[in-house]
Order: C-alpha cells, then structure tokens, then sequence
C-alpha cells in the first residue's frame, strides 16, 4: 500500500486567482480651481523677492535707489522671467522710477515704494518670531530619513518651501548645534550632508497623529483614516469605493517608524507611504511643493520602489496642479478652497506681497473700472504663465528627457520672455486707452440726451 502510494502522482492544487488590490485601481483626475489659483498667485513671488533684496542690499539707505542701467544685467542672477526693467515697471506700487532733475545725466532711477520697505521689515520680523518653529519642521523632515541625514543640496532646494532664510546655513544651524550638523555627504563625493545630532522623541509624532491625539483616544498602531476632500464632479467606481474605504482601515503606521518589513506593492505599504509624504506636506510652511522636489525626498527617504504612484492614486489626500508649466503637489487637507487653514506668519506675509504685486494694475476712473479689470485678469493670466528659470543644483531636477526639454526652450528665452513681457505692459496701457474712449463716448452721449 505504502508502495503504491510512492507512484501515485502528486494532484497540484489549483493556485487562487490574483486579487487586484488598491494599488492596482485606475484613478482618474480632475481640476480643482481653487488649488490651481493657489499655485498660480506665488509663482512669480520668489524672483519679486529676490530683485527686493537685491535693491535693499546693494544700494544705500535711504532711498535705496539704482540706476535702471544697473538693474539690467540681473536678468540671469535673480531668475527673473524676463528682462529686469520690464520686470520692475510690472510693479508700480513696488517699486517707482524718478527721472533725476538736471545737471544730472536723464537715466532713470528705481526705488523701492514706502509700502514695500514697510512689508520688509514686517517679514524680517515673522522670521525672527518663526525662528525655533522653522528649526523644529526642519529637525522633523530630517528625522523621516532612516539615516537621520539629507543632502545639503535637497535642503536648499526645500528651503522656500520650509520657510527658511536664504543665508540659513549660517544664520539658523549655528543656533541649534544640538540639532544640525553638517558632515561629508556618503552617496556623492564633495557634497555635504545635513544631519541629526538629537533626536527628538516627543517630536516623532505625525500630524495625522498629533489630531488624533487632540480630538479623541487613539494608540499607536490603529486604524486611522485619512482626510478626504475630492475636487467638484469627482466620481469614483463602486468597487474602487470599496476598496478606498477598506484601505482607510488598515493600520496606520507612523512616518518616524521604518516601513521596511512591510510587503513591497502592498496596500499596507502604500498606506506608509502615503503618511511620509502627508507628513512631509505638513511640514512645509505653504502645504505644498513642486512634485519633483517630493519624488527626490522620497528616493532619499529610501521609500520603496513604485512609490510616486502613491502621489497619484490618492486624489482626495493630494491633489496635483498643472498649471505654470510645472507639476505641484498640495495637501488637501491644508486648504479650505483656495485660503490656508493655518496660516505660518512668513506665508502671512508673503501674501501680503502678492497683494502689492497685484495692486495698481488695474487703477483708473470709476468709467474704466470694468474694463480695465477684465483686462487685468488677463494680464495677471498671461504674467504668470511667463516661463522661469530653472533652479540650481540641476542634479536634483527631472529626468533627462525633461532636461533635454528644457535645454531647447532655453534658446528662445532670451526674447520670447521678452516678447510677452512687453505685450503685457502694452495690454495695461491698452486697458487705460479703452476706457478713456468709452468715458468720452459716454460724456457724449449724455451731452446729446
């Protein structure tokens, strides 16, 4: 008997068919106008600040005034979108131009506006003020590395978006040598990396926890859902439903905690992923980033393979603009349509720039109002899609066929910027002509009646 059950061949057991899990849904995306409108308004904030310093620190006080011939070549220094006179006259509440009185040679001179020098000095006081809260989000985004270290570069290249002085390596790290230091970087040869020297246990807590904990009973480990707010007219399939509400109970492992022992392309693992980036969003200042710059933290974070899926297959966490010729990623949760929920004093302020960078576009008569409004919106539209320059340290930047993309537009920069700069202060001249001529028409009208 024994013998006969030697020969009898083994019967292989049918293998269960693959389940399609969370990760495997196709999620469709949808615009949401209000993120886009968030993404659209500070575009061309950073270069407006850069050319701010730059008259601040290169000309004396008062009046801090240069000469329009020596503001010409910053074009290329400061990253602006097109040539440094076009770009000033843009801004007639920021800055004024004087044409000096004789003997003196007619060239004229640029000065910054009361408004702007008063906004300054508001901003240097909101980043005296947020000076330990900046260290703090900047301690936290190095403690999600498992090594406890980020490049140097990557740091710099998040420094807008964390808050943080240009001059940061030597105004901010020298006043927490117990929680910065710098150390050759180990992944490239002559870089630097920025790394812990304490690590702060009561600030390993997570945003996600840390609401959990304020609003109700939670422990470490358990269920935790996350917030969902999907764009108007978004509709997901039944099934995907399901599978979304099953995702949101899996537990919810902390972002300071590693993830590696999790199955790879798991709906678990994806969960963690999904808590590193809603944690590093949160500690961003603005709530958002550009895309590439999150893709670039995770490779340094070491997140599994597979992991930008994560940025896309949550639409109701992240949302991702296209607008501007670039890719952002924006913490839902951190807007109430297109205002902050918590507004950070420095982005308190860089608002209040934007402001002024908007104000007096559109000034005129009470019979040009309309009019000129109208074509306002279209200026503000057309400036903001005014292409930028790329950033520094282009090793951190996309890949290389968007490189290559890049390099062929850059031959056209010099004029095309130019081109559209002009059109737009020709459009605001336009704007005024226009309604001079109905405010005549009008009076005519009126005069015949």
């Amino acid at each position: 008997m024994q013998s006969l059950r030697r020969r009898l061949p083994s019967i292989p057991h049918p293998s269960p068919p693959l389940s399609r899990n969370f990760v495997d849904a196709r999620i469709p995306w949808v615009r949401d106008r209000a993120l886009d409108h968030v993404v659209e308004k500070e575009k061309y904030l950073l270069p407006f600040l850069s050319l701010k310093d730059h008259f601040l620190s290169s000309s004396p006080p008062p009046p801090h005034s240069l000469s329009l011939s020596s503001i010409t070549p910053l074009k290329s220094e400061l990253s602006l979108p097109c040539r440094a006179v076009e770009f000033v006259r843009l801004f007639p509440s920021a800055f004024s131009e004087i044409l000096p009185s004789p003997p003196l040679p007619p060239v004229p001179e640029i000065r910054p506006t009361e408004e702007l020098l008063s906004l300054h000095e508001e901003e240097l006081q909101a980043v005296a003020l947020s000076d330990s809260d900046v260290a703090d989000r900047l301690l936290k985004l190095l403690m999600l590395s498992p090594s406890r270290r980020l490049p140097l570069r990557l740091v710099e290249r998040l420094r807008w978006d964390l808050g943080l002085p240009k001059d940061f390596v030597s105004s901010v790290l020298p006043k927490y040598p117990d929680y910065f230091c710098t150390s050759p970087s180990k992944s490239k040869h002559g870089d630097l990396d920025l790394e812990v020297v304490f690590y702060r246990r009561d600030l390993a807590v997570s945003a996600m926890e840390s609401y959990a904990k304020r609003t109700g009973e939670y422990k470490t480990g358990s269920p935790l859902a996350f917030p969902l707010h999907f764009s108007r007219n978004f509709k997901l399939d039944k099934k995907v439903r399901n599978w979304l509400d099953q995702w949101q109970k899996l537990p919810y492992l902390s972002p300071y905690e590693s993830g590696s022992h999790l199955k790879p392309k798991s709906d678990l693992a994806e969960k963690w992923v999904v808590a590193v980036f809603h944690e590093a969003l949160s500690l961003l200042i603005g709530k958002k980033t550009e895309k590439s710059n999150l893709v670039l933290l995770g490779e340094k974070l070491g997140l599994p393979p597979g992991f930008k899926r994560a940025i896309l297959q949550h639409p109701g966490i992240f949302y991702v603009s296209n607008k501007l010729r670039t890719e952002t990623v924006v913490l839902r949760e951190g807007y109430r349509r297109h205002l902050l929920v918590e507004k950070h004093p420095v982005m308190d302020v860089r608002y209040r720039y934007v402001h002024l960078m908007h104000k007096g576009k559109s000034a005129g008569t009470r019979g040009e109002k309309k009019e000129t409004a109208s074509v306002g919106e279209e200026t503000v539209g057309e400036f903001h899609d005014l292409d930028v320059e790329d950033r520094e340290f282009d090793d951190y930047g996309d890949d290389e066929e968007e490189e290559d993309d890049d390099e062929e537009e850059s031959d056209d920069d010099e004029y095309g910027d130019v081109k559209v700069c002009d059109s737009v202060v020709k459009g605001v001249a336009r704007s005024q002509s226009v309604g001079r001529e109905m405010n005549v028409r009008q009076r005519r009208v009126k005069f015949a009646s």
